[in-house]
């Protein structure tokens, strides 16, 4: 071939291939920009309407890829080549790792419900997955809960969701219950009076509800209070030892006694 005929040839390769380079790049770069302006929106409108901030980041990156992977392919096909087998391909591999990756799928999906519909949110003080605690973060794929002797539990999202979640935080208040026995022998009228003084005495407790106290039980070896009173739920352990301790000292000093089960052993000789 003479240098004319070359010459001829690749002329007419630039005319046919270079208008097909020009525009896969141009589909390249204006879809780049067209995915930051999606992407941007997406995060403006799940910001306006108070999405929690963990899932917006993710819902945005993976927006972002996914529109740049369809670029991608638009681009590969405007340069003629077979894009079928290609997305078969990827096709294949999302499946091999969805299938690879269930257990975790299963969390990131409790997680994303966890953030939407929010049965707990963080400083909640929980019961769930068979422990209890206060919640100190929700992420996309587990929840981190501190116990009340300061360790650090991570639970998968997909057990917590999967079973009952006691939330005791929710209410603002909880019920306090105490039970207080006191021998058969003893006044209940005055045990009684005891008990709604100290509960009265306390600011702490609330007064609507009002508390109750009643007899509950006549136990083998004591009579039974029942005392319930609603408090603020970070107050409960407060209020629920502080009873019990001057229950005790008013009790001694009223004279009332606080049985606790005794056994008569009875020896004999033969």
């Amino acid at each position: 071939m003479d240098i004319t005929g070359l010459k001829d040839t690749v002329y007419q390769l630039l005319t046919v291939y270079g208008l097909r380079v020009v525009a896969a790049i141009a589909i390249l770069i204006i879809g780049r920009w067209v995915a930051k302006g999606l992407r941007n929106f997406i995060s403006r409108l799940m910001a306006k309407n108070k999405v929690d901030e963990t899932l917006n980041k993710f819902v945005t990156s993976l927006s972002y890829v996914a529109l740049l992977a369809f670029v991608v392919i638009a681009a590969l096909n405007q340069l003629g080549i077979q894009t079928a087998s290609f997305i078969a391909i990827l096709g294949a591999a999302g499946l091999a790792v969805g299938l690879a990756l269930q257990g975790s799928l299963s969390n990131f999906a409790a997680g994303v419900l966890m953030i939407i519909f929010r049965p707990i949110a963080v400083n909640d003080f929980i019961e769930g997955a068979g422990v209890t605690g206060t919640v100190e973060e929700i992420k996309i794929f587990t929840t981190t809960l501190i116990t009340p002797d300061n360790k650090t539990i991570f639970i998968p999202n997909a057990k917590l969701m999967g079973d009952n979640i006691i939330n005791y935080t929710t209410r603002g208040t909880r019920r306090v219950d105490v039970s207080i026995g006191i021998g058969y022998g003893d006044d209940i009228d005055k045990a009684r009076k005891v008990i709604e003084q100290i509960v009265s005495e306390d600011e702490r407790i609330e007064k609507d509800p009002a508390p109750a106290i009643v007899v509950s039980e006549l136990a083998d070896s004591s009579v039974n209070f029942s005392v319930r009173v609603w408090a603020s739920a970070d107050q409960y352990w407060s209020v629920y030892f502080d009873i019990l301790e001057k229950v005790k000292k008013r009790f001694d000093a009223e004279g009332i006694s606080i049985p606790f089960p005794q056994q008569d052993v009875h020896l004999y000789q033969h």
